[in-house]
């Protein structure tokens, strides 16, 4: 790929393009096989890479840790049952300090949310041309596609309608136990009625809405913003000489690892603290 693409900046762009799929504006439907039919397609176009990806380790996930689970010994524990005990401890304290309400759906929401954004953040470790040069074989070789026309953009992260669709499902439970907890007139009452009081219903309404708002805003792009400046240096290092990608990307990657397990205990962390507060009733 590296070796084909006639300048960087055709070879950052193909590497930042996902594999979408999507009506042309002539009615059919089918892969783009730029970015302009790509945005073509318009709002319901379908990242198939970042689909394909996030459900795969979402498989990987359950099935590791119902593995695990259904291997659990006390005597002579495996190594994969120490490391979903240590999971599952460290979020079960984490929503313990956090999380003041009672629902039996925060700590298993919690542990999910860690393992899978760590996964999709753990992919941008994987060299940048790894993966989209599998695809590019196999798009070539089984589907006689144009080489030139293969994309696939292998971190969900670095998809902000990926972090966006996580961050939307967290907004949607925030309404849901704001509702459940304090009941329609309750949630509405607190939209319209703090900080000032029922005389400035209008501008509490401007505040605290839009403090709702910033909620799902903030946890997508928070997520996608670091993940995707992240994936954009290792591209930026793919592209220089063999020795200072070397020098430069192995540094790099070992500084990243701090990032993508902090990324998602910085989403799981605000995801028990927005619930908690959505179970507050004042």
């Amino acid at each position: 790929m590296g070796i084909e693409s006639p300048t960087a900046s055709a070879y950052i762009k193909h590497h930042l393009q996902n594999l979408t799929y999507g009506q042309h504006p002539d009615g059919t439907w089918g892969l783009a096989h730029d970015a302009k039919e790509a945005a073509d397609m318009g709002f319901w176009a379908i990242h198939v890479d970042t689909m394909a990806v996030s459900i795969a380790l979402g498989i990987l996930f359950l099935w590791l840790f119902r593995k695990a689970a259904k291997k659990i010994s006390t005597d002579t524990p495996s190594g994969l049952q120490n490391f979903v005990e240590l999971m599952v401890e460290f979020v079960d304290n984490s929503v313990k300090e956090t999380f003041h309400g009672k629902s039996k759906v925060i700590a298993p929401l919690a542990l999910t949310i860690f393992v899978w954004v760590f996964l999709m953040n753990f992919m941008d470790l994987i060299p940048v041309d790894f993966l989209p040069a599998v695809a590019k074989w196999v798009g070539v070789s089984i589907f006689g596609a144009d080489p030139h026309n293969v994309y696939f953009k292998f971190v969900p992260t670095t998809d902000i309608n990926a972090t966006l669709g996580m961050s939307l499902s967290v907004f949607a439970l925030i309404v849901f136990y704001s509702i459940k907890v304090k009941g329609i007139s309750g949630f509405v009452g607190e939209l319209t009625l703090q900080p000032f009081g029922k005389w400035m219903i209008p501008f509490n309404f401007l505040l605290e809405g839009v403090g709702l708002l910033a909620k799902p805003v903030s946890l997508a792009l928070r997520l996608f913003g670091n993940l995707y400046a992240g994936e954009l240096i290792f591209i930026l290092i793919a592209i220089l000489p063999w020795g200072l990608q070397w020098a430069l990307s192995v540094p790099w990657a070992i500084f990243h690892i701090l990032i993508i397990v902090l990324q998602a205990f910085i989403f799981m962390m605000l995801t028990i603290v927005y619930l908690s507060m959505a179970h507050e009733d004042h």
